[in-house]
């Protein structure tokens, strides 16, 4: 019989406290300039995992343009950073840099060819977010923006 590894380790990480009013299950709604005339709408799951060490996110738009994506929060906590890992259904796999401010979740991702940012301004059982990109360090202009809408807890 094997037994099991790290267990220990296996429970909430108190670094990852500003991210509990994201636990749960969301309905989304939004729209990208690049789809003027579509309104997109989806799922979010937000959920602890390993026991509380780190934050999964599950995200789904409903629309073929758009990937199915999974990301998993962590932090530092000595420097007191948090970062995300993204992987979506195309295989693109990113690192952002994300950041907290009272009611505002921030990721962003700096590269000279492709940078994009994400602020989520949460309410009682409502989230919106707001997406912007910059392309060959231009300027930044309007990305994917949703509004959250909690389903379940």
């Amino acid at each position: 019989m094997t037994k099991e590894i790290g267990t220990k380790a296996l429970k909430p990480n108190p670094a990852l406290k500003p991210f509990e009013p994201l636990i749960g299950e969301w309905q989304t709604v939004g729209s990208h300039p690049y789809f003027p005339d579509i309104t997109l709408h989806g799922h979010v799951l937000f959920e602890w995992i390993e026991g509380g060490a780190f934050l999964k996110m599950s995200s789904q738009v409903d629309h073929p343009q758009f990937p199915d994506g999974v990301a998993i929060f962590g932090s530092d906590d000595n420097l007191k950073t948090y970062y995300q890992i993204y992987f979506d259904e195309r295989g693109v796999s990113r690192k952002y840099d994300v950041s907290t401010t009272g009611e505002t979740i921030t990721w962003r991702r700096d590269d000279p060819h492709f940078s994009q940012r994400f602020t989520l301004t949460i309410e009682e059982d409502k989230m919106i977010g707001t997406g912007e990109m910059s392309r060959d360090s231009g300027d930044w202009e309007s990305d994917l923006s949703l509004t959250y809408t909690r389903r379940a807890s």
